[in-house]
């Protein structure tokens, strides 16, 4: 069994995310290419045999097949929605991290969970798994740059530094798109996680416990959010991780006193491309037209879009439209491209029309898949997700807390 955690992949920065997006095409045939043609989104899965780089979709499709038959109802292949939609077609179940994540918790016949999503996510449902399940992930180096953007230490001591300068009853919230050790520390210190699906609940929840909220890590999120609140801009304060100690994340104490909400400077790189000036031009050419983003956009397009909420909301919103209308979305490329396809009766499309896929959650192949799923076939694990037994411990409060938030 080869057994990985977090701690042994290379980090992954947004600087590797925006390269990998400015190298990919957002109308690449629907047809796998060979993974030797992808090597751009290859890294760091050198254990792959060679014979794997060389097969198309067809070939591909067989191996997956028949690994599966000889799987049976041991393993379940999870897909997120952001997944393409040569790997999509494989999923068991499909959704947003709120509902795969709660799939792990509550299904627990499957012996290989095999996510096709990204680390974070894998590790979620290693922790709220069986002790008897294994998470597989086909790419090791499907990260999150955002993820990333909060390292547990950096939030440690923004921590300290709040309780040095006797900022007390904070309760942290860190966004699902976390490590599983920054989760850990919201367990450990009365804290929760939440998903753009129930954040709004979840600052219920923490306001119930305490006078003021430490977001990690998508500043957005948490500023939309206390939006929706009623929470004022001049009640919210951004922690920037990146000054050194002492320094209060760059904002004066009184600051720090009067904000309800803390954000964790932070951001996904894929919806901070999304623009007013692409709504209104949308408007101007789509009369009619409805626009509806994820709330991981910034403030000034989540207020101009019609509406916003996670991507099962946007996924459910569009299916149930009414035939003929119109959407402009502002989301990840192939979830907007498969609502277009799966609702030929309305008009669905991009905000952005360069936009590219999430770089990292492209690192899933059908390839990678192929190989985990004949590995498992021949009665051997590879690229197993675990988190060590206190991580675990501490993470699950939080994520059994979010869990528990309807």
């Amino acid at each position: 069994m080869v057994t990985k955690t977090r701690e042994d992949l290379p980090p992954v920065t947004e600087e590797t995310v925006l390269n990998e997006a400015n190298a990919c095409l957002t109308d690449r045939p629907l047809d796998t290419k060979p993974l030797a043609e992808e090597r751009a989104f290859a890294f760091w899965q050198k254990d792959v045999p060679e014979g794997y780089w060389r097969l198309d979709g067809p070939a591909l499709k067989v191996r997956i097949a028949e690994a599966r038959a000889k799987l049976g109802t041991r393993c379940v292949v999870l897909g997120h929605h952001y997944q393409r939609e040569d790997i999509i077609q494989f999923a068991d179940y499909k959704g947003d991290s709120f509902n795969l994540a709660r799939w792990a918790a509550e299904r627990p016949e499957a012996e290989f969970i095999v996510f096709c999503g990204v680390h974070f996510m894998a590790e979620s449902a290693a922790i709220l798994s069986q002790p008897h399940q294994k998470v597989v992930l086909p790419n090791m180096s499907a990260g999150c740059s955002m993820a990333d953007m909060a390292d547990p230490e950096d939030a440690y001591a923004c921590w300290d530094e709040l309780q040095e300068a006797g900022i007390r009853k904070v309760v942290p919230v860190t966004y699902m798109n976390s490590a599983a050790a920054l989760k850990a520390f919201c367990g450990r210190n009365g804290g929760i996680v939440c998903t753009s699906s129930n954040a709004p609940k979840v600052y219920d929840w923490a306001f119930e416990r305490g006078g003021k909220v430490l977001f990690f890590p998508d500043q957005h999120l948490g500023r939309n959010t206390g939006v929706k609140k009623g929470i004022g801009l001049d009640e919210m304060a951004v922690w920037d991780y990146t000054l050194p100690y002492g320094s209060l994340g760059g904002n004066t104490l009184e600051q720090l006193e009067r904000a309800k909400v803390i954000l964790w400077k932070g951001h996904c790189s894929v919806h901070s491309r999304f623009s007013v000036s692409q709504i209104e031009k949308a408007r101007r050419e789509h009369p009619g037209v409805q626009v509806i983003v994820h709330p991981e956009c910034l403030m000034e397009v989540v207020q101009a879009a019609d509406m916003d909420g996670s991507t099962e909301f946007i996924s459910k919103t569009i299916t149930n439209a009414p035939p003929g209308s119109i959407w402009a979305v502002g989301t990840e490329i192939n979830l907007v491209s498969r609502l277009a396809r799966e609702n030929p009766d309305k008009t669905v499309f991009c905000l952005d029309p360069v936009v590219c896929p999430c770089a990292t959650m492209f690192r899933i192949h059908p390839a990678y898949l192929a190989w985990a799923l004949d590995e498992l076939a021949a009665g051997r694990i590879v690229n197993r997700v675990v988190v060590d037994a206190e991580t675990a411990r501490y993470a699950r409060i939080a994520l059994e807390r979010m869990l528990a938030v309807r």
